[in-house]
């Protein structure tokens, strides 16, 4: 087995903090012969860790198929010193990878004690509205404007490493262990795309709130967040109803209005009447004085009342009352008014409703 240990320059563009304590984080990346962990071996393991004052990368390279025990023997030893093991779609791939092999090679190595932070995971939801085409980790470098001087793929590096095990010629050695070198530095480099999670994920304070008429009339929400959450790149997307815009650590929302007539469903229709001529429902209470050739027994869907006015649709009753133009409508309207987001928490249970359904339409 060789191993390789090296200081390399890294400037924090992401808080480490973020993901747990500096010197609790290991990153890491494996190197293999093939997808299954069944058939195929890990020959390179790589990590990058941290002291007070610098940063590391690591390497353990099987020289050998028989070196592969020792390589992954020696990685676990050094992984129980940390807490937190960070890496890049490892959860789908290196992870299980390991396992199987260990399994295999009848190693008794768990991952039990790391907690495991996925950043593929983590930017998933937001691929298409960064515009990826996919979520490679050289397509989020590019994304990031980070440049790398490694020219192969993993899958491409296979045949290198099976010839380097019959010539150990050390020029191929060079372009195995760069492939990797690549990897482990610049997924740290990576961090800043988990601003988008996190500036999703936290609650904003309302800037402005302004209604903008014409062809559709739209309420525009103005949002700013944590300082320290600045997106390296803004995006939008939209939906139907909702659009957004985010920019550095500003979120505009726009909504469509609805201007019109509305109705509100009353819970427990069999304790009304609909007014056939009023076209209204009213509690049996009160229709007992009703005559009967004006009344009947109230159905889900007569059993309302009817407001005009100008709303804004809800995918909850975050507002009561809640309007609807039927009643097996899904998304729901409340009705507009100058300070209806003065309550912060209901805005932000509000806001990341319309993200969630932003970010998973199709």
């Amino acid at each position: 087995m060789i191993t390789i240990d090296k200081e390399f320059l890294f400037e924090e563009s992401y808080p480490l903090s973020n993901l747990g304590k500096r010197e609790e984080l290991l990153f890491f990346d494996i190197e293999t012969t093939g997808f299954s962990g069944d058939y195929n071996q890990v020959y390179l393991i790589g990590c990058v860790y941290f002291t007070e004052t610098s940063a590391h990368f690591i390497q353990w390279f099987a020289d050998s198929k028989e070196a592969e025990t020792e390589v992954i023997d020696t990685f676990f030893a050094f992984a129980n010193n940390y807490q937190t093991l960070v890496h890049f779609n490892g959860d789908t791939f290196d992870i299980p990878f390991i396992e199987k092999r260990c399994h295999a090679l009848r190693l008794p190595h768990s991952f039990d004690h790391l907690e495991s932070i996925d950043i593929y995971k983590r930017i998933k939801p937001y691929k298409k509205h960064l515009g990826l085409e996919n979520l490679k980790q050289k397509s989020i470098e590019t994304f990031l404007g980070i440049s790398r001087d490694d020219k192969y793929t993993g899958g491409q590096l296979i045949e290198v490493y099976a010839e380097y095990l019959q010539t150990k010629d050390p020029y191929l050695l060079k372009l195995l262990l760069l492939h990797n070198e690549d990897d482990l530095k610049g997924m740290p480099k990576l961090l800043p795309i988990l601003h988008y999670p996190d500036f999703f994920d936290q609650d904003f304070s309302l800037l402005e709130l302004k209604k903008v008429s014409g062809e559709s009339s739209r309420v525009l929400l103005t949002l700013c967040c944590d300082a320290s959450t600045c997106l390296p790149v803004s995006i939008g997307a939209s939906v139907p109803s909702y659009t957004l815009k985010a920019d550095k650590n500003r979120l505009t929302l726009s909504v469509r209005l609805y201007e019109g007539t509305l109705k509100y469903f009353y819970p427990n229709y069999k304790d009304y009447y609909y007014l056939i001529y009023e076209d209204t429902a009213i509690h049996k209470s009160v229709g007992e004085y009703v005559d009967r050739d004006a009344k009947v027994k109230a159905t889900k869907e007569t059993c309302y009342t009817k407001k005009s006015g100008t709303f804004l649709p809800q995918p909850e009753p975050f507002w009561t009352p809640d309007f609807k133009n039927s009643c097996k409508d899904k998304t729901c309207f409340f009705e507009f008014c100058p300070d209806c987001f003065s309550d912060n928490k209901t805005l932000n249970r509000y806001i990341h409703r319309l993200l969630k359904d932003i970010f998973t339409a199709r």
